[in-house]
């Protein structure tokens, strides 16, 4: 792919197309162990300007979708399926090719900004190279524009700043530098993988207000990697909740908390610690531990762990189902409000099994 490619790309997404199409997307490893299907058979859609959240435990596959899709995964990985951005496949780029596209086309904000950010380098060099890679901007230009992102991400002393090295910011500090390095270059897709870990509550709610507005100025899409239900739920306007590699349920944002599907959803809710809550409550958990991706259960992957499992669910595979609407899918046999999971909610409860610590059964 060259410039001109890029273009070209630019302007499909302009005419309104979806941005991003996954098409039955697998990403796996080969280990000593053997396949390790990391993520294996997810099918999503993306317009211009829309967000998306990926939910889902530590090993569900959240982080190598947003890899798979940006190519940033080693020479191991063998991918299958589609990944078309902007109605070009581009699963099947080199990293030469991908290197048009990073910065320019997509970004990403990761996990660990301290261990993102070059602790040797200043700041003001690490948002200034994308710019004159990408943009061709002379330093003085470059220096500007720098200067401009750190105020649009509300860094105080910009001028200051810039001079700094990565370990002299706060952590929050750091993520907006993050962010800022991620919007140089204006991508129209933007990857935020655990954006608010190891920053405090307040901090948290002004780096997702700051994305959303970004994404608002610039009718940028975004996709915002967490396994914190709560983060996504006024950040997004759709869900994607992933276990074991695979996409379990996938609904409009305001039609999954109103009518979640999937006991998994429901378990991950009840895992949010409540304001309302007394002192000293213990928090709710999921038993068990996630399923091992070498060897995968029969039947549903979340079966072994989940209250509502009953004899079909271990040898039969649910597909994914749509509801009503058909923007709502989710892979269960038994959904939450069915007669079978309200038969045996009523069963648990009955045993002193109540929502708040239904976790508890072994």
């Amino acid at each position: 792919m060259n410039k001109n490619d890029i273009i070209q790309t630019t302007r499909r997404i302009e005419s309104g197309e979806p941005l991003l199409d996954l098409i039955d997307l697998k990403t796996h490893f080969k280990t000593d162990r053997g396949l390790v299907r990391a993520v294996d058979g997810v099918t999503l859609s993306l317009k211009r300007g829309e967000s998306l959240g990926v939910v889902g435990e530590s090993g569900s596959g959240k982080t190598v979708l947003s890899r798979s899709i940006m190519g940033l995964l080693p020479s191991t990985a063998v991918k299958h399926g589609s990944v078309k951005f902007a109605g070009q496949d581009i699963l099947g780029f080199s990293a030469k090719q991908m290197r048009h596209l990073w910065g320019a086309e997509m970004s990403m904000v990761f996990q660990n900004p301290l261990n993102s950010l070059n602790p040797l380098m200043k700041i003001g060099k690490q948002i200034t190279e994308p710019l004159k890679l990408h943009l061709g901007m002379d330093k003085a230009t470059a220096t500007a524009t720098a200067l401009q992102l750190l105020r649009d991400v509300r860094i105080p002393e910009p001028e200051r700043r810039l001079n700094q090295l990565p370990h002299e910011l706060s952590g929050g500090m750091r993520q907006r530098v993050m962010i800022a390095i991620a919007l140089a270059c204006g991508p129209t897709l933007l990857f935020a993988d655990e954006p608010t870990t190891a920053l405090d509550v307040t901090v948290q709610a002004q780096i997702l207000d700051l994305i959303g507005e970004q994404r608002r100025e610039r009718n940028m899409s975004v996709i915002l990697v967490t396994h914190d239900l709560g983060v996504v739920a006024g950040h997004t306007d759709q869900i994607a909740v992933m276990y074991g590699g695979k996409l379990v349920e996938h609904a409009p944002t305001k039609t999954l908390f109103a009518n979640m599907k999937m006991p998994y959803t429901k378990s991950l809710m009840r895992s949010i610690p409540k304001l309302s809550d007394p002192s000293h409550t213990r928090l709710a958990t999921i038993p068990g531990r996630p399923p091992d991706l070498v060897n995968p259960p029969l039947g549903c992957n979340f079966a072994p762990r989940c209250m509502y499992a009953l004899p079909k669910c271990h040898v039969e595979e649910p597909p994914l189902t749509p509801t009503a609407d058909p923007k709502h899918v989710y892979a269960c046999w038994y959904p939450v409000g069915s007669p079978e999971f309200e038969k045996r909610d009523a069963e648990l409860q009955a045993n002193g099994y109540m929502p708040e610590n239904i976790s508890a059964v072994s």
